[in-house]
């Protein structure tokens, strides 16, 4: 019988959000690890736990960095939540007087697909992580007008993004998920802060990902970004349909955890579901 998997963007989705979502459905958690330390990548662990969002229980999945690998750019930025302008400038100056300054490793897709191709993984979720890395690319190039093969990653190349991409893809191999269906992703509104200044929500890269793979979205009265370029390139890499049966099953349920804190439940829900004729 195929599987189904219904992921619910109702509060959007990120990385870390859609591996707990995973995780919680039961995803081989042995398998993750095994991949995630073949990793021709240094400088990160990562760590599952159990966490309340709004009073719910979910999984979250963590990917912990040390001093020289962190992540300065917006993908990472929604753990402190929108930022005034006051806080944006108090932020570069910690970062600048740490001696950070932005120097975390940039990859092109060429060096990502590499690292990729090195891990104990399957030839399955290999493509699948390879996929979700190309939408990236293709979206970075067009916002900056680049070729893809000029294209360095800033945020999707530091170390946090490439084990959440991997792991996004080991945990649905693991599954041997077949469709995935995802109706609309929700988003938030103002600015963000990121490398190349403030932008507005949604993000260039997340815009041009959804206009390009034709994906709905909808807007939350939620200041702040719900939905990020990793989580957007995981659904237009993985979605195979936005239509939910008329009738179905829930079989199983997983809730992922972000690391948001707004007045919206930081989770994903995702479903393994199964359609009544």
């Amino acid at each position: 019988m195929s599987k189904t998997l219904y992921l619910e963007c109702t509060f959007g989705i990120s990385g870390d959000m859609f591996v707990g979502s995973l995780l919680d459905l039961g995803a081989d958690d042995k398998k993750l690890e095994q991949a995630l330390a073949s990793l021709p990548v240094k400088g990160f662990h990562t760590c599952i736990s159990r966490v309340k969002k709004s009073g719910l229980d979910a999984c979250d999945f963590a990917v912990l960095l040390d001093e020289q690998h962190e992540n300065h750019d917006h993908d990472m930025e929604y753990l402190h939540g929108a930022y005034t302008k006051e806080h944006r400038n108090e932020i570069k100056e910690q970062t600048q007087e740490a001696g950070h300054a932005y120097k975390h490793e940039h990859r092109n897709l060429k060096q990502i697909c590499e690292i990729i191709e090195a891990a104990d993984m399957s030839e399955h979720a290999k493509q699948i992580a390879e996929r979700i890395f190309t939408v990236l690319a293709e979206a970075e190039a067009k916002v900056h007008g680049e070729s893809m093969e000029q294209v360095h990653f800033h945020e999707v190349g530091a170390v946090d993004s490439i084990v959440d991409i991997v792991a996004a893809a080991v945990c649905l191999d693991s599954l041997q998920i077949e469709e995935v269906i995802v109706p609309m992703l929700s988003e938030g509104q103002g600015t963000v802060c990121c490398q190349h200044g403030i932008l507005p929500i949604p993000v260039p890269a997340v815009t041009q990902i959804i206009r390009t793979y034709g994906i709905a979205i909808h807007r939350l009265q939620v200041q702040g970004e719900l939905v990020t370029p990793t989580g957007a390139a995981i659904v237009a890499a993985i979605r195979t349909g936005e239509e939910l049966p008329e009738a179905y099953r829930i079989l199983q349920i997983g809730m992922g955890a972000g690391k948001r804190e707004y007045e919206t439940p930081g989770i994903l829900r995702a479903m393994l579901i199964e359609e009544r004729k």
